[in-house]
């Protein structure tokens, strides 16, 4: 499918910062993780990214699993998982004979409606949201159905997981389990339905790997002493120019 001499400096830069920004997402910093779907969609175009990118999200999700081991919340992760998993199939097969133009529209689409649900809930920090059956039945439809069209569960998740009023550790940890079982459920749908995931692609994703490790480590450096707001609005604004830049291309 794709070949390491295929790629101009600029695009591995791309890919490479892409990376980084898994880990650093994977991390604890929550709201960047779009940008490396954004920056890998602009790589490979969109549904390809999605199979490059996604054994890299699984080994984040193992990474930060480890990391935040004692954080868990198993109640709330039994009770997002089957929704998430009904919104995967319904995603598999939304996506299944999408043209890629059509395909690239819909990521750019949902990755600018989720820069702007993010930036509500910065501003209305007193916004009330339900913690139903109902609620967390359709978050974990609507993030299964992101999560399989283009890695971008995150916002919509967030939105779930925010209502909870977690602690930041509970809500990565979480989290974390609750996107590793996801992802891999993805895995076998990309290679023999997609065929997304194949050699190449892994091997691409062995040269991201350094990357990664890099930015998981900073980005547990970074949680908790930089101002997250203003790094994560930053983050949002370049996330929104690239899914408009997906859009017109």
């Amino acid at each position: 499918m794709f070949s390491q001499i295929d790629f101009s400096a600029l695009q591995w830069l791309m890919m490479l910062g892409g990376t980084a920004v898994i880990g650093m997402s994977k991390a604890g910093i929550k709201g960047i993780d779009m940008l490396n779907v954004t920056l890998m969609a602009l790589v490979f175009g969109g549904k390809a990214s999605t199979g490059v990118v996604l054994p890299l999200l699984c080994l984040a999700d193992i990474f930060a699993i480890f990391y935040y081991k004692r954080h868990v919340q198993w109640e709330h992760f039994w009770k997002l998982l089957p929704p998430m998993f009904v919104g995967v199939v319904l995603g598999v097969y939304i996506g299944k004979d999408v043209d890629e133009r059509v395909f690239k529209k819909i990521m750019a689409v949902i990755i600018v409606l989720t820069v702007i649900i993010m930036l509500v809930l910065e501003k209305a920090k007193d916004l009330k949201v339900p913690k139903g059956y109902k609620f967390s039945t359709f978050m974990g439809l609507v993030s299964g159905v992101a999560t399989m069209l283009g890695n971008l569960a995150g916002a919509f998740s967030n939105i779930y997981f925010l209502a909870l009023r977690m602690s930041k550790n509970d809500f990565i940890g979480t989290a974390a389990w609750v996107f590793l079982v996801i992802n891999l459920s993805k895995v076998p749908f990309q290679i023999f339905t997609w065929k997304n995931i194949d050699v190449s692609t892994l091997s691409i994703d062995l040269y991201l790997i350094p990357a990664l490790i890099v930015g998981f480590f900073i980005g547990v450096k970074l949680v908790g002493k930089i101002n997250e707001v203003l790094f994560r609005r930053m983050i949002l604004a370049l996330t929104f120019l690239g899914g408009i830049l997906i859009f017109i291309n």
